[in-house]
This record gives C-alpha cells, structure tokens and sequence, in this order.
C-alpha cells in the first residue's frame, strides 16, 4: 500500500490574495508553489538552492477566499547541479472535504555554494561516489 504524499505547504487563501475580479490571485499560487519548490530543493541539495527557470505552468481550477491550499512537490530530474520539480497545487473547501487541482508547474532550482557558484549536489555526488 502506498503512503499518502505529504504537502510542503498548506495555507488557506485570504482576501488579500485575491484579483480584481475576487478569485485567487494566480501570482500568489506561484509563490505557494516557488516557496514549497525551495523548501524540497534546500533539503534535497543541502543547502542553498535558488529558482532559475519556471515552465508548463497551468491554472486548470480556482479557489476561493477560504479554501486551503496544499502544495505537492516531486523531483522530476536530479541534475549534477540542479533539479527540475514539479509542483501541483490542491484546494480543498474551507467546510468540506472536496480537492480539485488548481495549478501546476515545473520549476527548476541550481544548488550554490558559499560564492553563489553552482555546486554538486550532495545526493547526487553520493549516489554516484
């Protein structure tokens, strides 16, 4: 039986995340999404780990003022220096328990050393002595 995945991060959605219309600003989702993304890329590489690239990012649903946002992350491709993640955004109902995928994204992240230089990352080297 396989374990149900764990969000990096969950958050509920509050006015002040909204658009001018009054549904959830899609910029705020991307930084649910970057932020749950650097959090699995600084624990993966061991360090410090920066955003360099953002693709295939979709807004297939929308969520409302009061529902709460769960942020999944998956290593798509472990790199010598970097990763590509992908990220997929879940909301659930503030009084309810329905899901529905509300955004999702491929995000890349370059590990860096003291210098902010690129470095091996530390799975990485380990895996391959």
């Amino acid at each position: 039986m396989q374990s149900p995945r764990e969000p990096l991060i969950r958050v509920t959605a509050m006015p002040s995340d909204t658009n001018p219309y009054g549904g959830v600003f899609g910029g705020w989702l991307m930084g649910q999404m970057g932020l749950a993304c650097g959090s699995f890329a600084s624990r993966h590489s061991a360090g410090k780990a920066i955003l360099v690239a953002a693709d295939a990012l979709k807004f297939p649903g929308a969520m409302t003022v009061g529902d709460e946002l769960s942020v999944y992350v998956e290593l798509l491709k472990p790199g010598r220096t970097s990763m590509r993640l992908k990220a997929e955004a879940i909301a659930r109902e503030r009084d309810g328990s329905d899901e529905k995928l509300v955004a999702e994204g491929e995000f890349i992240f370059v590990a860096l050393d003291q210098d902010n230089r690129p470095r091996v990352i530390a799975a990485e080297e380990d895996a391959n002595g």
